[in-house]
Order: structure tokens, then sequence, then C-alpha cells
């Protein structure tokens, strides 16, 4: 370093790297709520906007395409994301609990969510499981996989389980 020797800068270097991330973290946090806040609205407007005007399922193609224009680049703008937007804003929109929390995790814990859980409680239950403990989307597909298998087992016996699992197209 020219000659210098700086002498204890591995503290600085440590609490800078430090911050740095932190920081990143942060920011990533931000740009989470800031999609789910995103994909409510654009929920919301759809699902008002058949409301108001008495569109269809068509409306979602067109808008899918249009948007799909307008930002090439972009990743999440499908018919089939666009209706699980719609969706999740009607599963959450009546919730003051579970509002606030889909905004603490990812869109496809979301998703996953919303698809597989059949009530608030179920729901609550893996939206506070998921953030606590960082769950990907397989790790908590996985969980309630086997929950339901536990509680199909326990409850209903194994011949039940079967069968259902049968019916769902499930192993």
């Amino acid at each position: 370093m020219g000659g210098v020797e700086i002498a204890g800068y591995e503290l600085l270097v440590n609490d800078v790297k430090e911050l740095i991330h932190k920081k990143q973290y942060h920011v990533l946090k931000i740009m989470n709520t800031e999609t789910i806040n995103l994909y409510w609205e654009i929920g919301e407007e759809i699902y008002r906007q058949q409301e108001i005007n008495g569109w269809g399922k068509s409306i979602v193609k067109v808008l899918s395409k249009e948007l799909q224009k307008e930002f090439p680049g972009a990743k999440g703008y499908s018919a089939a994301n666009l209706w699980r937007m719609r969706n999740f804003y009607l599963s959450y929109r009546n919730s003051e609990k579970l509002a606030p929390l889909v905004r603490e995790i990812s869109w496809s814990n979301n998703v996953v969510i919303m698809e597989k859980c059949k009530d608030d409680l179920q729901r609550e239950f893996y939206i506070r499981m998921a953030k606590r403990y960082g769950w990907t989307k397989r790790i908590l597909a996985n969980f309630i996989e086997e929950y339901y298998r536990k509680i199909c087992s326990i409850w209903m016996g194994p011949v039940f389980y079967s069968c259902t699992c049968m019916v769902e197209g499930r192993k």
C-alpha cells in the first residue's frame, strides 16, 4: 500500500462488509414487499375492472399480452400469474390478520400457500413458518404435503389417505 503500513484496518473492513450485507438484505426485503404490494394492486384492479365492466376471463389474456409488450424483459405478467394476483387479492382482502403477513414472504411462497392451504389458520401457520425459517418454495411445499399426509393417516387411516391421493393424482 505505497510503503505505508496501516495497522488494525481489519476491524474497519469487517464493519464495512457487515454494513453492506445488512443494507443489501434490507433492500431485498423492501423489493419483495413492493413486489407483493404491486401484485396485490394488480389483482385488485383486475377484479375491480371485471366487476365494473362485466369483463370475463379474456381480459386477463389481453392484459397479459399488453404488459409483456410494454415490459419485454420483465417476468411475472403471464395470464396464469395475473390470475394468481387476482386470486391473491381475493384470498386475503378481508383478512386484517393475513393481509400484512403475506407481504413478508416471497411471491412464490405466497402462491404455494394460496394454492395448497384451504383455510386462514393453515395459511397463517405456513406464512409464519416460511418467514421464521426462511423456507424456499420447495421446502414449504414439502412441509405442507407432509402435514397433509400425517393428518390423513392419523385421522382417517392409511386406506383413506391412499384413496385420497389417487383421486388427487398424488403418489
